[in-house]
């Protein structure tokens, strides 16, 4: 594969890539940064090694290099040293230097035709089930492609999709008035 037709195809997945930063980093501006560490990355490895794809292509190779980027700079920065004054700032709400950012923020997931009762839905979700949900169900990733990205066994993306699909659906069926939506009975029928 030439540069041309290289980069070609990889920009064709900058949109995805960028969904998918921002939803790792939760802020537009790190998002940006987090796209081109990928795609630097992606350039200097293709121009080193060759891309061949393999597994679930270009759109996949770059969602992995985007994940790994994500939490290697998390844990590179979780050893800097932290200054006396920032660890015992009054900033006890946010999260513990030890601890990584949440993948996903549920009031920042603002897709044109999703309802408020799916935003709740999915921000009860733990990061690990919500982000398998959003990369299968948004994204559009196969589960190898996903156990791939985030470098854990099939069955494991698996039983979190499963578990994911089952915490939405009995979260949207608790929200007043879901069940009579949908025409369903007390008893469990549907008209």
């Amino acid at each position: 594969m030439t540069r041309e037709q290289f980069e070609a195809e990889a920009l064709e997945h900058l949109d995805a890539v960028h969904r998918m930063a921002f939803h790792l980093t939760r802020d537009a501006d790190r998002a940006g940064d987090l796209v081109q560490d990928v795609y630097v990355r992606a350039l200097r490895s293709a121009a080193k090694h060759g891309f061949e794809a393999k597994g679930g292509g270009m759109r996949a190779w770059l969602f992995t290099i985007a994940h790994n980027t994500f939490y290697s700079t998390i844990k590179r920065d979780n050893r800097a040293p932290t200054a006396v004054g920032e660890f015992h700032s009054d900033a006890a709400d946010g999260p513990l230097p030890d601890e990584p950012p949440p993948a996903w923020d549920g009031a920042s997931f603002d897709w044109e035709h999703v309802d408020d009762r799916l935003h709740g839905a999915l921000g009860e979700l733990k990061d690990e089930y919500r982000q398998v949900l959003i990369m299968w169900s948004v994204q559009g990733f196969k589960y190898r492609e996903i156990a791939e990205v985030l470098d854990v066994p099939i069955g494991t993306v698996m039983s979190r999709l499963h578990r994911a699909r089952k915490m939405v659906a009995e979260s949207l069926a608790k929200q007043p008035g879901a069940l009579d939506e949908l025409g369903v009975r007390e008893g469990g029928n549907a008209d």
